[in-house]
Order: structure tokens, then C-alpha cells, then sequence
């Protein structure tokens, strides 16, 4: 009998060989499909039929997809597995070649036709949503020939973000530093955050300035490349008739402008609670004066907990007993049915995620270590992967992948739910203190601190567009001042921080960080709504999961009472952050 530590991926395919008859399979369903080029919406039953062949050909393609690329996770030096997932790959190029002239022929047609053939024949309903979105985004088509010209180009509007990975992670050298135990070690990207979380104030500070002086030294580079990528954007946007870049990414993301600026205008108007918990870190820390260097060292942290992995399953399935004996009944299947890929292993990819893999169950790759962070990790990936089983069991396979702008609300609010279980079954104080500090400061950088990205680039974005010209100077102006209004008076804005946008590799994906922040408020929102409201609320949010992406992402939500268009969604998100700030509080004053 295999151990419930590791995938059993014979769920997917029972052997090689079935494995390898599925994509035969998705082969000659390819085949089916382009016989439908150049005739799919001449009639209805054409337009039918050639989704229903795509319908099978994905649901068998996530399959293949997903089985080569958990068993090549497994061990990536085994190059039977290298060579197998990347005949994975190439299928999925083959795939999408075949498939790709669908959205221009629907595009291209006359909209009255196709929508006379979503009114008349009833089997087209199953696939209205993603013939609907084609036809919405209608108007930000191009004719044939513009959208070619564009495609050609594809690769020369990546170059800046593709120039800046190379140069930040294969050619910069940041140097060394003395760590805790007076050893030289080599300042890298990865261990930088780790050095920002020591206990010790050297070390934080000499992490600090190696990693910004390395900055400062390609500031002007980093400015062109990043200018560079913010034109494409823009003017991409303006050919494809979109009034703003912001536009663009929003309507893309299934959100809307409102959203993104509901969020950055509730959050100005809260600042000051965001300098509250900074006054209450720099009492705590017992500092004289507080640098942006001393922001991510938790004081309570003196000991690394250790738990097993049993012991962290159950409390998981303890923390989420409020979600319902339907889902903990799932987890459980989860934790017993090699769904998971539990302990690192010799090879194995780094990090943790979840799969869903439609028609199976959904698999999660963690590293488990022992520490008590794990937990989070596990009921995080879980919460993916409920999702996706829910998503997948109620909607067809064309719409159950859930959109980014839900994605990770399923994950944080599993998050929020243990935290708060955690917090509130903790007897010892100091360690409740370190529970809450963790969570208030998972909230400062997710909710403040990505707002605080998000209103950097909308700012650089229109003054693109207003066509002014931008230097180094500018934008490290813009970045400074936007930490000081964030961060307040009780510490000090050391002047290296003006760097710190050319190290954000998510600004290369404009307009990406906004929903780290409604992201989180969604999830606070809902868990606080889960443990106040209980079973009526909870089964409406299993509901809107169940839903995968067949309605509007903003229309999903307001299934489960959140409105992110709606300022007072992001406010109780700083309530809930008020809330915990003053049982912290309280411990401390004991």
C-alpha cells in the first residue's frame, strides 16, 4: 500500500501506456476540431458541435497535462520525466494551434447571428459563457491584419521584462554580510527576506543597504527598461480602443476601474491605522528610532515551533470545522487519498501549490519541514484545491477554472480561519502575541503595502498616458513620498527605499499587485461573515465556490456579500485589523 505522504497519480492514468493513448486521443479529437476552420459559425450545429469536440479534447488534455507535470515535479533531474513533460508541452502547442482560429472566427462574425444561435439552440447554453466573453471583447479586436502585426511584436514588448530578469537574477552580485554568528554568507534575492527577519538590527540593516546599493548602481537601466514596458502597455490599450491601460488590465482580470479605485481610496482614508501598527512595532521592538529595515522581524518569535505532519493535519480539520462536515469530509479524503506530495524529497520542485486535475481530484505539492508555518501553508493550498473540486464537479471544464481575481480568496480565507483558531485556542500569552503579530503583519503586507504598489503604478501609468517624461528621479520621487504617506511619522524613510520599485518584478505585469489587496479583503470578509453567521452563510460561500468562472468574478462575490467595487468591503478589512491590533494591545499591557 502506497503512504499517504506521496501523490498515488495512478487516479489520473493507471500506466504509461493509458497515458499515452489519451493523447492519441487528444490527437485525432485535434483533428475533429480543424475540420470546423473557416465554417464554425456558419451554422449553429457547427458552432456546437466543434465545442463539444473542444470540451472532450480539454477535459482529456488536463489529464495528460497534469500527469506529466506531477510526475516531472517529482524528481526534475529524471530525464525520463524531463522528456515526457516536454512532450507534454509540445502537445499543448499542437492544442492550441488547433484550436486557435475559434475566438477569431467567433469575433469575426456578424454578433446578431451568433447571438440568434445562443437564443435558438438550447445545447449552445453550456457554452455561453465563454462565447459571450469573445463577444464582449469584441470591441478590442483589431482587423486581421493589425492583430498580426501586433502578434509579430508580442516578442519585442516582452524584452523589457525579460532584459530585467536576466540583469536582477543572473548578473547581479549583492555581496556579503555578517550574519547572527559572525560568519561571512553571500546576500542573495532569495535570502534577503530571511536576513530582513533577523533579531539582529546589523543584520538587518547591512542586508538592507547591500541590496538597495545594488540598485542605486543600475537605477537609470532599470528606469528605461521599466519605461519601456509601461509605453507597450499603454499603447497596446490605446490601439485596442481601451480609454486607459488601467482599463485594459481590469476588464482582462474579469474586475473593473471602480474596483481598482475603490480599493486605493479606502485605504488613503485608513492610513492612519497603517501608523498605528507601525507606532505599536516600534514600541514593541523598544527602539529609539525605527528604520524601514526593522519592519518584518517579529519580536515574539524566539523559538521555531516544531509540530509533525499529523499533528498539523488535525489542526487544520479542527480549524476549519466551520466550513461544514461536507468539506471537512473532503479534506479528510484528501489528507487519507494521496492528494498530497507531503516532505521534500531529493529533486523534488521547491514551494507548494495545488493542481486541479478535472475528472480526477485536485493534488497539492507542499515541502513540509516541521514548522509550524506549514500549517498555513497546507490549509492555504487546501483551499485551492476544495475549490477546484468544487469548481470542477459542477461546471463543465471550459468553466471551472476559476478566474485570478477569486483565486486566491478560497486559500486566505482558510488562512484567516486558522489563524483565528490558533489565536483563540493559544493559552500562552506570549506566543498568542506572536499569532497575532504574524497575522496583522500578513495584513499590512498583503492589503497596505500592495495597495501601495497598486497606486505607484496607477500614478507612473497616467502620467505615461499624459505623456510626460519620466526619469530615474521621478519615479524613485514617487516611490519615496508614497512610503512616507504609507508609513507615517513614527519611523524613519530611510532614502534607499526610493529603489525599492526596481526590484518589484510584478510591475513588468501591470496592474497584477492590486488583487493581493482585494484578494485578502475578500477573504476577511467572508471567514469574519463564516464564524459570525454560521451555516446559512457558510453554505452560500460552498455555493459560489461551486461556481468556477461561470459568472462575472465581482458577480461571484456578491453571491457571498462582497462588494469590491464597494469602499465598505476594504474597510472592514482595517476593522478586522483595528480589532486584532487591540487584543494585541491588551496582551502586552499584562
Amino acid at each position: 500500500m502506497q503512504e499517504n505522504y506521496d501523490w498515488n497519480l495512478q487516479d489520473i492514468f493507471k500506466n504509461e501506456e493509458d497515458f499515452k493513448n489519451a493523447g492519441i486521443e487528444i490527437k485525432n479529437l485535434m483533428e475533429k476540431i480543424k475540420t470546423y476552420q473557416g465554417r464554425l459559425c456558419d451554422t449553429a450545429e457547427n458552432l456546437y458541435q466543434c465545442y463539444s469536440i473542444y470540451e472532450q479534447a480539454l477535459e482529456k488534455f488536463e489529464k495528460v497535462y497534469s500527469y506529466g507535470m506531477l510526475k516531472y515535479h517529482l524528481d526534475m533531474s529524471n530525464q525520463e520525466g524531463i522528456k515526457l513533460f516536454k512532450e507534454v508541452e509540445t502537445l499543448g502547442t499542437d492544442f492550441s494551434v488547433a484550436t486557435s482560429f475559434i475566438t477569431p472566427e467567433i469575433t469575426y462574425a456578424k454578433e446578431d447571428i451568433i447571438e440568434r444561435y445562443l437564443k435558438n439552440d438550447n445545447r449552445l447554453q453550456k457554452y455561453a459563457r465563454d462565447i459571450n466573453d469573445i463577444l464582449e471583447k469584441k470591441k478590442h479586436v483589431l482587423s486581421k491584419e493589425a492583430e498580426n502585426l501586433l502578434a509579430n511584436y508580442s516578442e519585442i514588448f516582452s524584452a523589457p521584462e525579460n532584459t530585467y530578469d536576466i540583469l536582477t537574477n543572473a548578473e547581479f552580485n549583492f555581496g556579503n554580510l555578517i550574519d547572527e554568528e559572525g560568519k561571512e554568507v553571500e546576500l542573495t534575492d532569495s535570502n534577503y527576506s530571511l536576513y530582513l527577519k533577523s533579531q539582529n538590527i546589523n543584520v538587518r540593516k547591512q542586508a538592507f543597504d547591500l541590496m538597495y546599493k545594488k540598485y542605486s548602481e543600475f537605477i537609470n537601466t532599470i528606469t528605461e527598461m521599466y519605461l519601456a514596458n509601461v509605453k507597450a502597455k499603454v499603447t497596446t490599450a490605446k490601439l485596442r480602443n481601451y480609454k486607459s491601460s488601467i482599463e485594459k488590465a481590469v476588464i482582462n482580470d474579469d474586475a473593473s476601474i471602480k474596483v481598482y479605485n475603490s480599493l486605493i481610496e479606502a485605504v488613503n482614508e485608513n492610513l492612519s491605522v497603517n501608523h498605528e501598527f507601525i507606532k505599536l512595532k516600534k514600541e514593541i521592538l523598544n527602539l529609539s528610532e525605527m528604520h524601514l529595515y526593522d519592519l518584518y522581524v517579529n519580536p515574539f518569535e524566539k523559538e521555531k515551533d516544531k509540530i509533525t505532519f499529523e499533528e498539523a493535519k488535525q489542526e487544520v480539520l479542527n480549524a476549519l470545522q466551520v466550513l461544514g462536515k461536507q468539506y471537512i469530509d473532503k479534506l479528510i479524503e484528501a489528507f487519507e487519498n494521496n492528494w498530497i506530495d507531503v516532505y521534500a524529497k531529493p529533486n523534488k520542485r521547491g514551494g507548494a501549490y495545488s493542481m486541479g486535475v478535472y475528472g480526477v481530484h485536485p493534488y497539492v505539492l507542499t515541502n513540509f519541514v516541521n514548522s509550524k508555518r506549514d500549517v498555513s501553508t497546507i490549509a492555504h493550498e487546501l483551499g485551492h484545491s476544495i475549490h477546484s473540486y468544487y469548481s470542477n464537479n459542477e461546471q463543465n471544464v471550459i468553466d471551472a477554472n476559476y478566474t485570478i481575481m477569486v483565486a486566491e480568496v478560497a486559500s486566505t480565507v482558510n488562512e484567516i480561519l486558522l489563524s483565528d483558531y490558533q489565536i483563540k485556542k493559544e493559552t500562552n500569552e506570549f506566543k498568542k502575541a506572536e499569532l497575532l503579530y504574524e497575522l496583522l503583519e500578513m495584513i499590512r503586507s498583503t492589503f497596505f503595502r500592495q495597495a501601495m504598489f497598486a497606486e505607484f503604478e496607477k500614478i507612473v501609468h497616467e502620467k505615461v498616458e499624459k505623456g510626460e517624461i519620466l526619469s530615474s528621479e521621478n519615479l524613485n520621487k514617487i516611490y519615496y513620498e508614497l512610503n512616507q504617506k504609507y508609513f507615517g511619522a513614527d519611523i524613519i524613510i530611510d532614502t534607499e527605499i526610493q529603489y525599492e520599485w526596481a526590484r518589484i518584478p510584478h510591475f513588468y505585469s501591470d496592474f497584477y499587485v492590486y488583487k493581493y489587496s482585494t484578494g485578502v479583503s475578500a477573504a476577511i470578509n467572508i471567514a469574519t461573515n463564516i464564524l459570525e453567521k454560521g451555516e446559512e452563510y457558510t453554505n452560500k460561500y460552498i455555493e459560489m465556490l461551486k461556481q468556477g468562472c461561470s459568472q462575472k468574478s465581482i458577480e461571484l462575490l456578491k453571491m457571498v456579500n462582497v462588494d469590491l467595487e464597494n469602499k465598505d468591503t476594504y474597510k472592514t478589512t482595517v476593522n478586522y485589523y483595528k480589532d486584532k491590533m487591540k487584543i494585541l494591545k491588551e496582551i502586552i499591557k499584562k
